[in-house]
């Protein structure tokens, strides 16, 4: 039987973060939930009472962020699992996009899940155990036309996170990249968009047929494997969820490969000689 364990979770209100968290309490685990709405939460506290702390907090306010951490440390003692959920999409073809709208998705996707990371180490480096959670995309390992700039903060996730489960294995830390394909969360349609440009709606119609709802997995079946994955004694350091996910990076990296080799000749020259 797995221990009991302690989460603390951003974006629990809706979507993954939610379904994610209602696991953990349904099989006897406690929550520390924050969301932007507090009030999206008040059946979760009613349903589980004490095995819940639920606090607002936005992950652009870096000081609140700390601030949750600390006092869901007060409150529980310890932080065992933590899950950098919150997170939105803003797309657009790259000439479209709005300088400081793709700031904001920076904001909260990157530098919000920074800030989380950065103010549950110490707690985590203490206890010399724990395990972070960050939630990328199929978006953070294949870029897609009119996707640029949210995949972008999945790349960007990616790269610190993989960084940072090097810098932490000492510590006792585990770190897992949860990777989703397509699911039917209300993702796509909660996405912000700004003005278009007539020139690129071919492409983006090209994209949006690629899109189809039967590739489209059951939410409510990943959490399953977030739990499989959080007591499993060596976690993967990636953690793709849904069925059609793999074959595309398969794809995806052996094309990659090809072309790399295609142009090694050209690579290697450009070493140069001393």
């Amino acid at each position: 039987m797995p221990q009991k364990r302690i989460w603390f979770v951003t974006g629990a209100s809706r979507g993954f973060g939610r379904l994610w968290s209602e696991a953990a309490l349904a099989r006897g685990d406690k929550v520390a939930a924050t969301a932007r709405n507090i009030d999206d939460l008040a059946d979760v506290l009613a349903t589980y009472g004490d095995n819940v702390l639920a606090q607002t907090v936005d992950v652009t306010d870096r000081s609140a962020v700390f601030n949750a951490v600390a006092v869901a440390h007060r409150h529980f003692g310890r932080i065992d699992v933590v899950v950098s959920g919150a997170g939105y999409g803003y797309m657009g073809a790259v000439e479209e996009l709005d300088i400081d709208a793709v700031r904001a998705n920076f904001e909260t996707n990157v530098f919000g899940s920074l800030s989380v990371i950065q103010a549950v180490l110490p707690v985590l480096r203490q206890q010399g155990s724990g395990h972070i959670l960050t939630v990328s995309s199929i978006g953070g390992i294949l870029s897609f036309p009119t996707g640029g700039a949210y995949t972008a903060t999945k790349f960007a996730v990616e790269a610190f996170s993989e960084a940072l489960a090097g810098e932490v294995a000492g510590f006792g830390i585990k770190v897992t990249i949860i990777e989703p394909g397509s699911f039917a969360t209300g993702f796509g349609a909660s996405a912000i968009t700004g003005p278009s440009i007539d020139a690129y709606d071919v492409v983006r119609q090209a994209v949006r047929a690629g899109f189809k709802p039967a590739d489209q997995g059951d939410p409510s079946a990943t959490a399953a494997a977030i739990l499989n994955v959080v007591d499993a004694e060596e976690p993967p350091l990636r953690l793709v969820l849904g069925a059609t996910t793999i074959p595309r990076f398969r794809d995806a990296y052996e094309q990659r490969i090809k072309t790399w080799e295609q142009w090694e000749d050209v690579s290697i020259a450009a070493h140069g000689t001393r």
